[in-house]
């Protein structure tokens, strides 16, 4: 199939093109490889894809890897509507996994332009490129965000998500109507899928293991936020990327079964759906903290504080409908892929 990745430069975007283009599918990716963190391990991950680095910044044209021929990439930002619309008319994508934005809870409390600009303006040009260059169809980013003040757990799809705490997470909320309108009006083929904390190797280096791991090698005090008092839902790289082939081989959308007084809010009489993608199983934080150390073989020293504006306390997965629809099967136990994650983070900063 010929598949669209935006975000291709990015932590997920990275790991699911290579895959989809090992998996002997046409792979074109689009990036702004922005300075959100830092440029070059966004550059080593096209690297590490076939990609000469030298010549990629170049917006003019796209350039095509050395170890997979059949996957090119071209920097473009999505909000540069035309050059969106020049990679859609050139390669008529069959599919697209809209994975770019502005990440970042935090980031979103100091700079809410950026979530404007790349999370409502860019996706609402992919949109128009979706509905302008029909796709059979678009498989977009939300995120665990979206839950804000909910408590009951586990998160799930059929629940309301009309209390979001960061701007972040509000612009992933708008993502999912924005996608909702242009099923119902266009019959644009959309699926929201709702990340739950993505770790792994060349991961971010803006989240929590990529921070605790430089601190703890390094020997210096990491910040445990809310005293410690903390789960989320950690999910491996790899399982999620496999969720989401799967999910592109096949999605049926039932549009049947909706039922408008009683509506469910997963799905509805529109090719729409909603699914949560994580591990289905929570972890308190200080276990998370104890395997890094299992990992680097040294003690962390942890500076207690109180939980930051824009975080929520816990997060939990439910995947039933994944697993029931995909036979989704998150197998990778946080010490495995921690440890994962610690091998590359010392074999990539050489420590």
């Amino acid at each position: 199939m010929r598949i669209l990745i935006t975000g291709n430069a990015g932590f997920i975007g990275f790991h699911l093109a290579n895959l989809l283009a090992e998996n002997g599918h046409s792979v074109y990716g689009i990036d702004s490889v922005n300075d959100y963190y830092d440029p070059i391990l966004k550059l080593d991950r096209l690297r590490f894809s076939g990609f000469n680095i030298d010549n990629v910044l170049s917006e003019s044209e796209s350039y095509r890897s050395s170890k997979f021929p059949d996957y090119q990439f071209r920097k473009i930002l999505l909000e540069d509507k035309e050059k969106v619309y020049s990679v859609f008319s050139e390669f008529q994508p069959e599919i697209v996994v809209n994975l770019a934005a502005q990440a970042g809870v935090r980031y979103s409390l100091t700079n809410p332009e950026a979530y404007i600009n790349a999370n409502i303006t860019g996706f609402l040009n992919i949109l128009e490129a979706c509905r302008k260059y029909p796709v059979q169809q678009l498989l977009y980013a939300s995120s665990s965000s979206v839950y804000g003040l909910n408590k009951k757990m586990p998160f799930s799809v059929q629940d309301n998500v009309d209390h979001p705490v960061s701007l972040y997470a509000a612009s992933k909320k708008s993502n999912e109507l924005m996608a909702h309108t242009y099923s119902h009006l266009f019959g644009v083929p959309t699926t929201g899928l709702r990340f739950f904390t993505v770790y792994g190797p060349w991961g971010r280096p803006d989240m929590a293991l990529f921070i605790f791991t430089k601190a703890i090698l390094k020997g210096e005090a990491i910040e445990v936020f809310n005293h410690g008092k903390m789960e989320r839902d950690f999910t491996y790289v790899d399982d999620i990327v496999s969720g989401i082939s799967k999910m592109i081989e096949k999605t049926e959308y039932n549009v049947n079964l909706w039922n408008p007084e009683n509506p469910d809010p997963s799905f509805s009489s529109a090719p729409y759906k909603l699914y949560n993608i994580g591990n289905n199983s929570p972890v308190k934080l200080l276990d998370f903290i104890k395997s890094i150390e299992k990992a680097t073989g040294k003690k962390a020293i942890m500076h207690m504080k109180d939980i930051q504006p824009g975080d929520v306390e816990k997060t939990w997965a439910n995947v039933d409908s994944l697993i029931s629809e995909f036979d989704y099967k998150p197998n990778t136990p946080v010490s495995i892929g921690i440890k994962s994650f610690v091998n590359w983070f010392r074999e990539y900063y050489k420590i």
